[in-house]
């Protein structure tokens, strides 16, 4: 009998679409993006791989003119990578998807790992892997039972970043990024999660990403785009609590707090006053997000929590989170 929860994959297309986003990188690190997926063992019928410039500066094309058959190159008008993500997702033929971004690349006897994760358990819809922005030699892996996303997310902090894992295109079904915002991980990875009925977590240190140099410096303008939109993620995951059932509500409830608590310690650490962090607690309170949820989700979150939900903490807070963040 077929699971109609997990149709029968389709024997015409391929295992994994990958879809590369780029904008105004160097040619040869494109180049070695696209080569360390070439260089996994999928033929060229198991694998797609999309290449999607964001309107860059100037085409990559003629550089990629040796690739030939092996990836579709699509260029749009600039719109930013949450609409680039969207059309590699409108594209997609694979059965299984794989976001990465054109500055970094797969680490290959790690990332077969979860290849064979995948294939040799169909149902499947999502394998969560690690990265690194190290060189790693890593040889064993370690995998976690397969559970819903539900379960994990209800018990457990998440990596959001998109690229961390691969996953069922069915399973995405409507979900699309949301276009022009920063923090646009933070909404769709959660949302993602409780729509995975089976979930593989593994060590695998699957994904390498370049870690930029030293800090770059953010305008005032830019922080204030940076909090908006992060209010906005917030606001928007709150607005499905009421739409899903007790359990992934829960498990969003969640993610919702510790996304609330991340917060408050950026704005602390990015600009220490007190101005500053009332301004940004009205915010929150507003919204009902304040103060934070009475649960001991971790021993951090709940030190956090009673330091937060007080004036005395807050200027414990406001002394202490700076120096820690100068130190390390």
């Amino acid at each position: 009998m077929q699971n109609l929860l997990h149709p029968q994959p389709d024997d015409t297309a391929p295992i994994v679409t990958f879809i590369v986003t780029y904008y105004n990188q160097p040619v040869p690190i494109l180049c070695k993006c696209i080569d360390s997926i070439l260089g996994l063992s999928l033929s060229n019928d198991e694998r797609e791989v999309l290449i999607i410039d964001d309107g860059a500066e100037v085409s990559p094309m003629n550089g990629l003119m040796h690739y030939g058959d092996n990836i579709v190159y699509v260029r749009q008008k600039n719109q930013g990578l949450s609409m680039a993500r969207n059309k590699g997702i409108e594209m997609a033929k694979g059965r299984y998807l794989q976001f990465v971004d054109s500055d970094d690349y797969l680490i290959k006897q790690a990332y077969e790992h979860c290849l064979d994760i995948v294939k040799s358990d169909p149902t499947l819809d999502m394998v969560l892997f690690d990265f690194t922005h190290r060189p790693t030699s890593q040889t064993t892996f370690t995998d976690q039972p397969a559970q819903s996303g539900t379960a994990y997310m209800r018990w457990q902090n998440i990596h959001a970043t998109a690229c961390g894992y691969l996953f069922r295109r069915t399973t995405v079904s409507e979900l699309r990024f949301t276009p022009g915002i920063w923090h646009e991980d933070e909404e769709f990875t959660p949302l993602l999660l409780i729509r995975a009925d089976r979930i593989c977590v593994t060590n695998a240190k699957a994904y390498f990403y370049y870690k930029h140099p030293g800090t770059i410096t953010t305008s005032t303008e830019n922080e204030k785009k940076r909090f908006s939109d992060l209010m906005g993620v917030l606001s928007r995951l709150q607005n499905q609590l009421d739409r899903i059932p007790q359990n992934e509500r829960q498990a969003l409830q969640r993610r919702i707090a510790q996304l609330t608590m991340d917060c408050i310690y950026k704005v602390i650490v990015s600009n220490p006053s007190r101005q500053h962090l009332n301004t940004c607690i009205e915010n929150l309170r507003q919204k009902g997000l304040f103060p934070l949820p009475d649960r001991d989700y971790t021993p951090k979150y709940t030190m956090f929590r009673q330091l937060a939900n007080s004036a005395l903490g807050r200027t414990i807070l406001l002394h202490t989170l700076p120096l820690l963040k100068k130190e390390r």
